[in-house]
């Protein structure tokens, strides 16, 4: 810290500095810039992070190696031509004649406190955050005038935390109980948990002596403690709802498709999975056209992937019900083992195509970055806009089965299909269309899951018990159902993750799902019909 090494002489110039916020550059910080003491301009340079813009030419000097000192006297010089710094007058001296200063690394960290300080005020947003994050391990005592401006206007809660926490770690080490009490109160309304870390030893014993020794200042960093405790618990459960949402838009379009075919045919499709990575890689696919002939449109490859995920999955699906599935028809082990065969030629047609390494996509500018909600909490964009687009699928595919004569027909099937047969319902060309739509929505799970997970010949095997334990969870056959299992195991996962760790949390949803399904068979909401079992 600056005030433990500097004389008496300097600290009297600082505290000088803590008058009117905008005024002109002070006569004494130019003195001290022209000074031939290492030390003064040192602390002189440093001084300019309260000036505001008064001191951004001099720090911009600084930076291009355009500052130097004549006779005593701080000076630009710029084209040749030497200017005097306060009183911008233009001095009869020859460029030549001024000795430039030569940055070393301590004038450096100086340079960088004066440029964070005066943009903490001047810059954009992200420069400002990059000045208050410089500040925070690299504040004095000079500069709480600054600090005390940007708490009271800084609209950024980011920002606004980050200056608090710089304005506190100069109270903290004040002899004066009331500017600790002030500090530790301005710390209660932080929600980062490194402001724990300041106030803890507060509120600690170094042995039998408290480390403070003032009780006031203990109660209000215990009160403050308990504040930002809470805080940042409401805002850890927001975070995992969230995260728990996320998990469910992914797991509802992995369930979506599988709902419609199993409910529609009873098969048990195991290469439901495989699916998702059809859909995912037809994405790769798509970026890489969208990266080699439209590079100006790139951020738009996620969109024109949309219909070609869907298509190229459905196509698969078809193929895989008309040359395999329609013979299996009632046979349900049958099936199984054929799907799960099937599953294997498709991870090993992707190893092929692809190789086996992961890949990984990269996300549109506008599904890049986070919003922040709250102090403390940010939502990355990219799993926003994921559980919005599984929210639309949703609605697309209940209207399909609402509103269309196909949906009706899919429905008719799906609760008798011998009496749908005998009123002229082609239930073998309703087979076919329900593989198809089920597996174009997989493709679009895989589409979405290339947004934030890595593709490979695998990734679907990770999917393929959770979607079945979503459908057999929500009901067969049953929308409604399968966005609250897909939601209810999200959430209820991740906040299990956080209590037991991640593989005791999927043994203990295993367990409730099978107390579940022997209590309620159906699940959640079960089919309605005269011949439903």
């Amino acid at each position: 810290m600056i005030a433990r090494t500097l004389p008496p002489f300097l600290l009297l110039m600082l505290f000088l500095l803590a008058g009117p916020a905008r005024a002109a550059l002070d006569p004494d910080i130019v003195q001290g810039l022209g000074s031939s003491d290492f030390g003064i301009r040192t602390a002189a340079i440093e001084a300019l992070a309260a000036t505001g813009a008064d001191g951004a030419e001099v720090v911009a000097a600084l930076e291009a190696g355009e500052f130097g000192a004549v006779d005593g006297q701080a000076v630009i010089v710029r084209n040749g031509v030497v200017t005097a710094i306060g009183s911008g007058e233009t001095l009869d001296v020859a460029a030549a004649d001024v000795a430039l200063l030569r940055l070393n690394n301590r004038l450096r960290r100086a340079v960088a406190t004066a440029r964070a300080g005066i943009t903490l005020e001047v810059g954009n947003e992200p420069e400002r955050l990059a000045a208050a994050r410089t500040l925070v391990g690299n504040s004095a005592e000079f500069m709480l005038p600054l600090f005390e401006r940007v708490i009271e206007n800084e609209e950024v809660d980011a920002i606004r935390e980050l200056v608090i926490q710089a304005a506190a770690r100069v109270n903290l080490a004040s002899n004066d109980p009331e500017r600790r009490i002030e500090a530790v109160t301005l710390l209660g309304t932080s929600s980062d948990a490194a402001v724990l870390t300041l106030l803890t030893p507060l509120v600690s014993r170094d042995g039998d002596a408290w480390i403070e020794p003032d009780p006031a200042v203990r109660a209000a960093a215990q009160d403050s403690i308990a504040k930002i405790e809470r805080r940042i618990a409401f805002t850890d459960n927001i975070r995992t709802v969230f995260t728990g949402l996320s998990l469910g838009s992914i797991l509802l379009l992995a369930a979506l498709g599988l709902a419609i075919t199993f409910g529609v045919m009873g098969v048990i499709n195991m290469a439901h999975g495989e699916l998702l990575m059809v859909g995912a890689y037809a994405t790769f696919v798509v970026q890489g056209l969208f990266r080699t002939h439209l590079p100006a449109y790139f951020d738009f490859y996620v969109i024109a992937a949309i219909p070609i995920a869907f298509f190229v999955a459905a196509a698969v699906g078809v193929l895989m019900e008309r040359s395999v599935l329609r013979y299996l028809y009632g046979r349900p082990l049958e099936s199984l083992l054929a799907t799960w065969g099937i599953s294997l030629v498709l991870i090993q047609a992707a190893r092929v195509s692809f190789g086996p390494q992961n890949l990984e996509l990269t996300n549109p500018s506008w599904m890049s970055g986070s919003v922040e909600i709250m102090a403390g909490l940010s939502l990355p964009w990219n799993r926003i806009i994921i559980l919005g687009f599984s929210v639309f699928v949703l609605v697309l595919i209940w209207l399909m089965m609402q509103k269309t004569r196909l949906g009706m027909f899919v429905r008719a099937v799906t609760q008798n299909r011998p009496m749908a047969g005998c009123v002229g319902v082609p239930t073998a060309r309703v087979d076919t269309l329900a593989f198809a739509i089920g597996a174009g929505v997989a493709g679009l799970g895989g589409l979405a899951l290339s947004q934030i997970a890595n593709v490979g010949p695998a990734m679907g095997q990770g999917y393929i018990v959770d979607s079945f334990m979503v459908v057999v969870l929500g009901g067969v056959g049953q929308l409604a159902g399968a966005v609250w299992a897909a939601f209810g195991l999200g959430i209820f996962s991740k906040f299990l993750e956080g209590w037991t760790g991640a593989v005791i949390a999927k043994i203990l949803v295993l367990v409730f799902i099978i107390i579940f399904i022997q209590k309620r068979p159906q699940g959640i909401f079960a089919l309605k019909g005269r011949a439903v079992d």
